[in-house]
């Protein structure tokens, strides 16, 4: 059996550790990218007899991609936004 313990630090008010073996890796890393779980002090991946902490990785994985402001074009984006509004509402 595998499952992770996600451990939320609350600060003064204290810890949760929230364990659920049914949530696999992936919807751990999509729970962290989403900001479901915040203030995170560790993520231990339990598998058989074995504890490993996946804190590091997980985190990386879950990190949103930085896009440099150069590679956005806003014309084009307030050029499709006008098109959009001319378009015909189909009933």
């Amino acid at each position: 059996m595998q499952y992770f313990v996600v451990m939320i630090d609350y600060g003064r008010r204290g810890r949760e550790a929230v364990v659920d073996p049914e949530i696999t890796r992936r919807e751990v890393i999509s729970r962290v990218a989403s900001g479901e779980y915040r203030n995170i002090s560790f993520i231990h991946e339990i598998a058989e007899n074995a504890v490993e902490d996946v804190t590091e990785a997980i985190l990386t994985e879950a990190a949103l991609p930085q896009v440099p402001p150069e590679e956005v074009d806003l014309q084009a984006i307030r050029l499709d936004h006008a098109r959009d509004q001319r378009k015909p509402e189909k009933t």
